[in-house]
């Protein structure tokens, strides 16, 4: 039985699309979740007082450290098995079932931790309990589907799973909107959560459709899967990569105020929106250079054009309306936050010259080099930002953006380096 299903998964593979139809699919799909995301949050800076869309951007944010920290680079794990030939099914059953354990432990972690030491800011909400726990373990696997199906060559197909989730969570929020004025945090929660929790569902039966695969999570084939070896390096890696801007709004509510968390964490989702760019073409690129290790040196710059053209058209939008954006939440916030967007969006170069980095050394398996480069970086990012925050939204993007180029200047000399070398070893 396990045999048939890992061989129906492997003749998918003989339907692989296009990396750049894949890439741009990726990124069409991102597209459609921030434009939901970012409507969500125009309806909830309208439904309710800053201070709770402070703490919603907060939880949010610990979601997002939580399914980062639970997925254990399934996913990644994936793409290597399947970029080397080996059938996928066993792995899928081990990785679904870790992850979604992780992501469970993880989340009551982080709600038993925040309600010791923040007591404050802590929500004591069943609610609110009931869908962070929904919100991490739905959130932790649809990012292994994600990059299920990109080593499966359908990642064009998380268009309609991400359009159909926000869509869902944005009605939730404008009907709450409109019923309720003045919700609160664990409300706005639950109408986020409905967003990972419909792509989750939706990407399973697309898993299924496209490629043949019922998932069976099970922990008794963890043993015989190579789930954590080669996953936990990865996961590593992309957690310099991530941290940084999801700890900021967590530590923004609980050290400084809710309502700074409140006007920084749209500049960020806004500017995500044009780094999301670089970081799926990343995807792509190490899933590429897994498979065809020979075309890694073009594969790269491929990916590093298409990153910057395709982001880049989202970053000058970004600067030159950031404040008619901003201004949909409220004056307030555009008042506060336009030039922490624009200066956040120019950082899209840096910050694809990082992924292009990135993606070679998960390809070429140089873990610690990039996570040493990732870990001092996020730290120096965290860090000057939280210095810079009694001066407003604006200098602490000024300090993000300066730090940002350096480290990526940096990486950029070392990125060439070794590009170089790869060519000359294929001579």
């Amino acid at each position: 039985m396990r045999a048939g299903r890992g061989t129906v998964v492997a003749d998918a593979l003989a339907v692989r699309h296009s990396a750049l139809r894949s890439s741009l699919g990726l990124v069409l799909a991102k597209a459609a979740q921030t434009g939901a995301g970012f409507a969500f949050w125009i309806v909830a800076a309208r439904a309710t007082t800053d201070r709770e869309v402070g703490l919603t951007a907060a939880a949010v944010s610990a979601v997002m450290i939580c399914t980062q920290l639970a997925v254990l680079g399934a996913g990644s794990a994936v793409i290597v098995s399947v970029g080397r030939g080996e059938p996928p099914a066993r792995l899928l059953d081990s990785a679904f079932a870790t992850v979604g354990l992780a992501g469970s432990v993880l989340a009551l972690g982080y709600l038993v931790l925040q309600s010791a030491a923040a007591p404050d800011t802590a929500s004591t909400s069943v609610l609110f309990w009931a869908m962070f726990l929904l919100a991490a373990v739905t959130g932790t696997v649809v990012i292994v589907l994600d990059q299920a199906l990109v080593a499966l060559g359908r990642g064009a197909s998380a268009a309609s799973r991400y359009g159909l989730g926000g869509a869902v969570s944005l009605g939730a929020a404008a009907l709450v909107a409109w019923l309720a004025r003045g919700a609160p945090a664990d409300v706005l929660l639950a109408c986020w959560t409905l967003a990972t929790a419909v792509a989750c569902v939706v990407g399973a039966v697309q898993l299924r459709r496209l490629a043949g695969y019922r998932p069976r999570p099970s922990l008794r084939s963890m043993r015989e899967s190579p789930l954590l070896a080669v996953g936990i390096p990865n996961q590593l890696l992309t957690l310099t990569e991530r941290a940084p801007g999801l700890l900021l709004p967590l530590l923004l509510a609980h050290t400084v105020a809710p309502e700074a968390a409140a006007y920084w964490y749209p500049a960020w989702m806004m500017a995500w929106a044009a780094y999301t760019a670089p970081v799926l073409m990343g995807i792509v690129q190490f899933s590429e250079g897994v498979r065809e290790p020979a075309r890694l040196v073009s594969t790269t710059w491929a990916s590093l054009r298409w990153s910057l053209v395709v982001g880049g058209l989202a970053a000058v939008v970004l600067v030159l309306f950031a404040r008619p954006l901003l201004g949909l939440l409220g004056e307030r916030y555009a008042d506060a936050s336009a030039g922490a967007l624009q200066l956040l969006a120019a950082g899209l170069v840096p910050y694809a010259v990082l992924q292009a980095y990135n993606a070679v050394c998960r390809a070429r398996e140089r873990y610690t080099e990039a996570i040493v480069v990732g870990v001092t970086l996020g730290a120096s990012l965290c860090t000057a930002a939280l210095v810079a925050a009694g001066s407003g939204a604006t200098t602490m993007a000024l300090a993000w953006l300066v730090v940002l180029s350096a480290g990526a200047a940096a990486a950029g000399v070392r990125l060439l380096m070794v590009l170089r070398r790869i060519k000359r070893e294929a001579q």
